[in-house]
């Protein structure tokens, strides 16, 4: 079966919307693994719009599973990485003015230091994963940067999924599933740990493992955060999270 990370950056932008001390990332993270969580994902962004430098400390601290942190490929996070030690590091591309992370890692522009921090990181026993695009070329280029798991990025699908009501159709959808299924399928090939995130929500998720499963494609991680966090408003977290590995499991069963 495939684990489930939770990303937890939003319960930090609700505390930063205010300015006060709660909600707790770290209580939320602890919730997160009562209901099942395998990982604790966060994203300590340059502009620290919602994660702070402490936050991560104290994820390290009291996370029981797997932390992984998700991270610009810059001086300034590689040297908090190294002092924090996740489980993972994954990198993402960054831009300010950004609402959430839009696309891929572009590993061709920015190779040699891509591989570098790869290098680096992961002499320090933190493993490392490049965040792109389902993209074979790519996929290769991870692969030379010497890192062992890439995720790929569901967003495209997902916001197919999300207009295929208005339009009536799911052409592009399955569309974007079939591209997401051969990347897998290469990045197995390349010897690559694969995962799957971004946009997952509890009405896409379904077809989403049904179509990795019809391919006979594992999935080793499926990382998600806002669709969880929203349903948490009114299920309550541990419950949120509860539902959504019920979910993936039921369509990987046999």
């Amino acid at each position: 079966m495939a684990f489930l990370g939770i990303n937890i950056d939003h319960i930090a932008t609700l505390r930063e919307a205010r300015g006060t001390f709660y909600p707790d990332p770290a209580s939320a993270a602890r919730l997160a693994e009562l209901g099942g969580a395998d990982a604790i994902v966060c994203h300590l962004r340059e502009d620290r719009r919602h994660m702070q430098d402490e936050d991560v400390f104290l994820l390290r601290k009291f996370v029981t599973t797997k932390l992984t942190l998700e991270m610009a490929v810059t001086e300034e996070m590689l040297k908090i990485a190294s002092e924090v030690k996740p489980n993972t590091a994954c990198f993402v591309p960054e831009k300010r003015e950004e609402l959430t992370t839009e696309g891929g890692l572009q590993v061709q522009s920015r190779f040699q230091e891509i591989k570098e921090a790869v290098c680096d990181l992961q002499s320090k026993n933190i493993k490392v994963s490049l965040f792109i695009d389902p993209d074979c070329e790519q996929i290769g280029l991870a692969q030379k940067t010497g890192a062992k798991l890439v995720e790929l990025h569901t967003g495209a699908y997902c916001e197919a999924m999300m207009k295929s009501a208005q339009e009536d159709t799911k052409v592009k959808a399955y569309a974007e599933l079939e591209r997401l299924s051969q990347a897998a399928i290469f990045a197995k090939e390349c010897g690559l740990i694969c995962n799957a995130g971004h946009g997952i929500d509890y009405s896409n998720v379904g077809e989403l493992v049904s179509s990795f499963k019809k391919n006979k494609i594992f999935i080793h991680e499926y990382n998600i955060g806002h669709s969880i966090i929203a349903r948490s408003l009114f299920v309550g977290l541990q419950r949120a999270v509860i539902d959504m590995k019920k979910l993936i499991e039921e369509e990987e069963k046999d």
